[in-house]
């Protein structure tokens, strides 16, 4: 869809939130709570921003980013535009959905990750379903979107916990999620460190995995692939056509079916998003992504060629 960008804000220190309306008068497709959209960026890139505005709006798409000194480029291309620049956006797509049975949910939000979860919260509360939102910053100026916090519908379920502040209550994640129940639903979004501290702290109070979901923004840093061993090069077959694609030791599987003209698509890159999940009919996926969860990758019915490579000289992808 060809969107143009209508309103720029700063909420909050290095933030600033995008709304974009259809080119042409069309209707956005409606979304759920979660869902993200794909932003083709002036300079080729295309980088995934989740939605944060009104779901009952059909009229634009509110996306808020971050700006990162040491990003690989897309925030800083977002935080060039200008009010009246063209897009081209993709989506929605939801890899970061409410369960829907879940008696209770508890959202924690580090940072950035408040956009998914500030549109959680507030689809909850209209609702009138039960849930808490744990929202922490290192300052309170890097807090985005304290009015619609502080809104009557989440002021009484919501929790600002800051670094630096003084009286500001300090998280306790094993407080805020308490015992496993059939019905609770835990979601976390944000830095590497702060989700790993939420879902370790779960894991070992006995949550299932089932009940624990989780939107990475980006992936930890990992050694090049032109540092792995040549041994770890295999083939790829291709189910639909029988082709045996080599990948090399210094190749992701996308850059091997792509210098064979197979295209797979993309978005981040990192095994972050979901975009690029392949079905894989034989063999043993080496998983490197942070999407699939533990039994999605032990069952090794499914891989991120992006990122992920093989544990058995080939895998046959359903392709």
């Amino acid at each position: 869809m060809n969107v143009v960008v209508t309103r720029i804000l700063d909420v909050a220190a290095d933030i600033r939130s995008f709304e974009f309306e259809p080119l042409g008068g069309h209707p956005l497709p409606g979304f759920e709570p979660g869902a993200h959209i794909d932003v083709h960026l002036p300079t080729g890139m295309v980088r995934q921003y989740s939605l944060c505005g009104p779901r009952e709006s059909s009229n634009a798409y509110v996306i808020a980013v971050q700006r990162e000194a040491a990003s690989r480029g897309g925030s800083l291309a977002m935080h060039d535009l200008k009010i009246g620049d063209t897009l081209r956006v993709e989506g929605p797509r939801n890899h970061f959905p409410l369960e829907a049975t879940a008696a209770r949910s508890i959202l924690f939000a580090g940072g950035i990750g408040i956009t998914p979860l500030l549109a959680m919260a507030e689809h909850l509360a209209a609702l009138s379903a039960s849930f808490e939102l744990h929202y922490c910053v290192r300052e309170r100026s890097r807090a985005a979107f304290l009015e619609r916090i502080a809104s009557p519908a989440l002021r009484e379920r919501s929790f600002l916990h800051i670094d630096t502040e003084p009286g500001s209550t300090a998280l306790d994640v094993a407080l805020a999620i308490g015992e496993p129940a059939p019905g609770k639903h835990l979601y976390v979004c944000g830095p590497g460190g702060f989700m790993t501290h939420v879902l370790t702290t779960a894991q070992r109070a006995g949550w299932d995995d089932a009940h624990l979901h989780r939107e990475y923004f980006s992936a930890p840093a990992t050694p090049a692939l032109n540092s792995v061993s040549p041994l770890e090069s295999f083939t790829v077959r291709l189910a639909k056509s029988g082709r045996v694609i080599p990948v090399s030791a210094s190749q992701t599987v996308v850059e091997a079916l792509a210098a064979n003209g197979v295209h797979v698509e993309t978005s981040c890159e990192q095994g972050v998003c979901g975009t690029c999940l392949t079905r894989v009919l034989a063999g043993e996926p080496d998983h490197r992504d942070l999407y699939l969860t533990d039994v999605e990758r032990a069952g090794n019915s499914q891989f991120l060629p992006c990122c992920s490579r093989s544990r058995t000289p080939e895998l046959l992808l359903d392709l």
